[in-house]
């Protein structure tokens, strides 16, 4: 895991790389060069249109192009593609099924210095709660690219959460990505970890430490959060009866929230969420805001032997 680049590239190289289909339209909010849709605009100029600082107004756009029968890309920075455009996803995008898929990138704290007006924390949950919306964190390069790719042919609307900051790439090129899927990187018997985007990367960190401590837990990378892997959830709580779930947004509406819900109503067992824990975040670097908010890979350590400690008592 050397090799180290964003999700938002692979989300740039994905869009491409199915723009040879000419049903594929991309849209931007005056922000293509961040986002990556530029690389798009580079290879098919005549299918990529910047609208601007409106980002009602893309999502709108999207919507008409997406039911004329195109295949659109809108994409913006998550705070703006989920908050500020909630209304036309949910009215025009999402009741109408349409294929539009809505990247929001710069997501979460790891947007670092931008702060909490451009930290998205609360993205997953208003686009989860949508009906007919899909959701989708990769946690890495390769992921963003399979996932761009496997929503060529996939049928109504996707979020695709993507990032700036550089992370190791865990996947190859033959890495099989389906929409729906969780995938079980590490096997253990003790606990399991459920991680999401950037949170899997922690918690493999988290992983190697507790193996050194005889402690083997099962990390699952869930890149699809709606709709979740509820057979594989439920499978491995009953088998380490034991759970933490490790996200970069609200623990509140996110994957926390997802799986506790199927477990719930499933195989109720001991969980733990590491996530932001109902607040906004703050200017600052992105390792110290981890730090600070306790998205590391020693909290994830803390939670599982806090949830193991609890399942024996």
């Amino acid at each position: 895991m050397s090799d180290q680049k964003a999700t938002r590239d692979g989300y740039g190289k994905g869009l491409v790389e199915i723009g040879k289909d000419k049903k594929v339209v991309a849209l931007d909010a005056d922000l293509s060069e961040s986002t990556r849709s530029a690389w798009f605009k580079e290879k098919y100029p005549d299918r990529f249109f910047d609208i601007g600082i409106a980002e009602a107004d893309m999502i709108g756009t999207a919507a008409g192009l997406a039911a004329c029968g195109k295949i659109v890309f809108a994409s913006t920075f998550a705070v703006f593609a989920t908050g500020r455009t909630y209304d036309q996803i949910r009215a025009s995008v999402a009741y109408n099924k349409l294929n539009v898929r809505i990247i929001g990138s710069h997501a979460g704290l790891l947007t670092g210095e931008d702060g909490a007006s451009h930290q998205s924390l609360e993205d997953i949950s208003l686009m989860r709660s949508l009906p007919n919306m899909t959701v989708i964190q990769p946690a890495d390069f390769i992921e963003a690219k399979k996932a761009v790719l496997a929503s060529l042919t996939y049928k109504g609307p996707i979020y695709l959460r993507t990032g700036r900051t550089k992370l190791p790439v865990i996947f190859n090129e033959d890495h099989k990505f389906r929409i729906g899927l969780g995938i079980v990187l590490k096997k253990g018997t003790d606990a399991t970890i459920f991680a999401t985007g950037t949170l899997v990367h922690e918690a493999l960190k988290a992983h190697e430490a507790l193996k050194e401590q005889k402690i083997n837990v099962n990390i699952v990378n869930i890149h699809t959060i709606k709709p979740i892997d509820k057979e594989l959830i439920i499978k491995l709580a009953k088998e380490t009866k034991a759970i933490v779930t490790a996200e970069d947004h609200n623990i509140i509406g996110g994957l926390g929230s997802a799986v506790a819900e199927v477990l719930s109503e499933n195989m109720p067992c001991i969980i733990e969420r590491i996530g932001v824990k109902d607040k906004f975040g703050e200017s600052g670097k992105s390792e110290e805001l981890y730090e600070k908010y306790g998205l590391t890979a020693e909290s994830i350590i803390k939670a599982v032997k806090k949830v193991m400690k609890k399942k024996v008592e």
